[in-house]
């Protein structure tokens, strides 16, 4: 794994730094949290809940924030064990946070994914207005659902360019949300490939998986 220190220093305090550990091991995880790491990512609900303990019973101070594609039929248990859901990306999806999350009692902090580069594979809300209807959805109609900002992932491939466009539209958008939603405070792009980039753009939040610890272990799915 790298030195988690080094890479958090890189970012010089200019964002959060979100630790991806899908596919290594709690282990892993325990060794960057000994470096400084608070944050960690996840991407499928089942591993998160493996993988790290319940909500109260972790380490002082850690996070795990869902960043994969959610199912309705998850959301529960996903409430459950994670303390925000980076990848809202429908009304149906929000209205199910909002139920689940009052019959537990809680709120639940979300961001409100962005397919900003309209590649079809991708998850993420397809254009601004669509996005923009659920942040006003959130604020009119739900009382459990917490927006806390925007995500997105950048185009596939790495193409300097392209990243560009897709941050520039992302970070627009997101300062849209900022002028209806006082709560919101995360633009989360970025990852071990362009984070850089998106740093330029007025990333608040960055996901570094690999970079941190090392090629995942593909034969743990």
């Amino acid at each position: 794994m790298t030195d988690y220190k080094t890479s958090s220093d890189k970012l010089n305090g200019r964002a959060a730094l979100v630790a991806v550990s899908k596919f290594h091991p709690y282990e892993a995880v325990l060794e960057a949290y000994e470096q400084g790491a608070r944050l960690f990512g996840e991407n499928r609900v089942q591993e998160m809940r493996e993988k790290f303990p319940p909500k109260g019973e972790r380490p002082d101070g850690m996070k795990v924030f869902l960043i994969g594609q959610l199912q309705r039929n998850k959301v529960r248990k996903a409430i459950e064990w994670c303390d925000r859901i980076e990848s809202v990306d429908s009304l149906p999806l929000i209205d199910k946070i909002e139920k689940e999350a009052a019959e537990l009692g809680i709120t639940m902090d979300v961001l409100l994914e962005f397919n900003s580069s309209g590649e079809e594979q991708k998850s993420g809300f397809r254009s601004e207005e669509e996005l923009l209807e659920g942040a006003g959805y959130i604020l009119s109609s739900c009382s459990h659902v917490r927006l806390k900002g925007v995500m997105t992932v950048g185009p596939l491939g790495g193409d300097d360019v392209k990243n560009r466009a897709a941050f520039s539209k992302t970070k627009a958008l997101y300062d849209r949300v900022r002028e209806i939603a006082d709560t919101v405070d995360t633009l989360s792009m970025g990852m071990s490939a362009d984070w850089e980039t998106a740093l330029e753009y007025g990333s608040t939040e960055v996901r570094i998986g690999t970079a941190i610890f090392g090629e995942r272990d593909y034969s743990r799915k």
